[in-house]
């Protein structure tokens, strides 16, 4: 008979073709448990995992005891990324080419269309509970919300965040939190990040000990997304941490990042941003100011990281870590949203941090979150569109801390989940053909590191437009002209090569087109005004 060992190194396909013959195998017989968690405007670096210096150790150990990827990427933006990672489909071919608003075109109609299948669906079709809790942003009417697609218990927000504290609905007046489809009251002592995965937890209670199936359990947090409001003690924890400002920053984060191997030797640090001061020639009264802020948006991360603590520990007490497989990603790159010195816009006199007050941490953080790499979240280089991807599954990932160097995409996280769960991607939804599955598995990297079939990836948003082929990715911002650059080379993009290789431009450009007609992207200008006109 196989041993336990053995079976571990068998391909996915071969342990679940023994489940069907051989049921005394407990491992081959058991589905793994999936938790997929998003966090939401957070930058590459902000996990020490990444090369950090905000305390994340729940997180850090998932990293260390599994696998990180380095080169995973999102679509630049929250309801994008959302879309097309519940889909495995291009966020345009999902419904959702922008946001959550209906532009008149079935590819820009802002909530999931019929024509697309979400996890939830394809893994309660393989006999899974499906849970969820946090933010759904994509779909806002009660017919597109969580439990109409797939999900059989939900608790959060079905539109954007934006929320941390109760009070702060007295300013986010249009948010509002749902228990399935019927609309709660928060409790006084509520705190979004703790409150989701107190949920999650129960969920996942029942789940084990009521229902006896495998559970999928997808937590979207809001953090560390703005408003900054954090617990006061976990702001305390960063007192002063960051009175040496952004550029002492950036260059501490790379020099751990260049130590971890997250990126090939001779790789440089982008430049700070152009819209952004050296920290030396700030006002006392703003690095006074923006040190702060970066200390609350540290406390934000570190709460999701505790609450990734409380709920390792209830699978460890529910007999169900083993063979839960832990999926950690960002749905895009840290937001510059309020430009240099953010913005503030809360209750006046409101002290930031708290509930009533209304704030964000700046382009000048967003940059050193994001190191190395240049922009941030809605734009197209990389550092809008680059995420962690942290996965961890005793049972079935070799756990010694591997970096993953496969370029990959939040497609593809359909289309491995499916995999490791042996469920399969119906091709009608209601009567209606589906769209076929842009993604492809990376479940072959869980146990080594293999090579992956070439493919293109496409990136647009708000006309922010970019292709990767290989090592070769062009970029084009605002329809303005197509940079060129060799990521193998320059991660960081800081060396366009369009005039010594205008032909490699060409082609790529080419090749965006015609992805961009195949999948109904619109020139952003030109939905502008179909908008308009509708």
């Amino acid at each position: 008979m196989l041993n336990r060992f053995a079976l571990r190194a068998l391909p996915l396909a071969a342990v679940f073709l023994l489940a069907s013959v051989a049921p005394s195998l407990v491992i081959a017989q058991e589905k793994p448990n999936i938790v997929l968690m998003m966090a939401d405007d957070m930058g590459f670096s902000d996990l020490g995992c990444y090369g950090g210096e905000i305390e994340t150790p729940n997180l850090d150990q998932l990293a260390d005891s599994g696998i990180r990827f380095t080169q995973f990427y999102n679509t630049a933006r929250c309801c994008p990324t959302r879309a097309a990672l519940l889909t495995g489909l291009y966020q345009h071919q999902a419904g959702i080419g922008h946001m959550v608003g209906d532009y008149g075109v079935p590819s820009y109609q802002g909530y999931l269309n019929d024509q697309c299948v979400t996890i939830a669906e394809a893994l309660r079709g393989a006999g899974y509970t499906t849970l969820m809790t946090g933010k759904w942003h994509v779909g806002s009417k009660p017919e597109h919300w969580p439990t109409k697609r797939g999900f059989d218990r939900y608790w959060g927000t079905p539109s954007g965040g934006g929320v941390y504290f109760k009070d702060t609905l007295e300013i986010r007046n249009t948010v509002f939190f749902v228990d399935n489809e019927e609309k709660i009251e928060l409790p006084d002592d509520f705190y979004i990040t703790d409150d989701l995965t107190n949920r999650a937890m129960e969920f996942i209670d029942e789940a084990v000990n009521e229902t006896q199936k495998p559970f999928f359990l997808y937590l979207a947090h809001i953090a560390p997304h703005w408003p900054l409001q954090a617990k006061p003690e976990d702001i305390a924890r960063y007192e002063g941490k960051y009175d040496q400002g952004w550029d002492a920053t950036r260059d501490a984060r790379f020099t751990r990042q260049t130590k971890m191997g997250l990126f090939p030797s001779g790789t440089k640090l982008s430049d700070r941003d152009k819209d952004a001061k050296a920290w030396e020639k700030m006002p006392q009264s703003a690095q006074e100011d923006l040190a702060h802020r970066m200390e609350i948006y540290a406390a934000q991360i570190t709460c999701i990281d505790e609450n990734v603590g409380k709920l390792i520990a209830k699978l460890k007490e529910l007999e169900q870590y083993e063979n839960t497989l832990f999926v950690f990603l960002s749905d895009n790159g840290c937001s510059a949203e309020g430009g240099p010195g953010g913005f503030s816009r809360g209750k006046k006199d409101a002290p930031i941090g708290t509930g009533l007050s209304y704030a964000s941490v700046g382009l000048e953080w967003a940059n050193a979150n994001d190191t190395p790499f240049r922009k941030f979240k809605m734009d197209t280089r990389e550092g809008g569109i680059s995420s962690p991807l942290i996965i961890h599954w005793p049972r079935g990932v070799r756990n010694d801390g591997r970096l993953v160097s496969a370029p990959s995409h939040v497609i593809d996280v359909m289309p491995t989940l499916l995999e490791v769960a042996g469920a399969t991607y119906p091709d009608k939804r209601n009567g209606k053909t589906t769209i076929p599955l842009e993604g492809q598995s990376f479940a072959n990297q869980f146990s080594s590191t293999k090579a992956v079939p070439s493919r293109d990836l496409f990136w647009e948003h708000e006309g922010n437009q970019a292709i990767r082929r290989g090592d070769w990715k062009a970029v084009r911002i605002k329809n303005g002209p197509w940079s060129l650059y060799n990521l193998k080379d320059d991660r960081t993009e800081t060396t366009n090569l369009n005039q010594s290789h205008p032909e490699k431009t060409q082609e790529l450009a080419e090749a965006w087109e015609a992805w961009a007609e195949r999948c109904g992207v619109w020139d952003w200008n030109q939905l502008q005004k179909q908008r308009r006109g509708k």
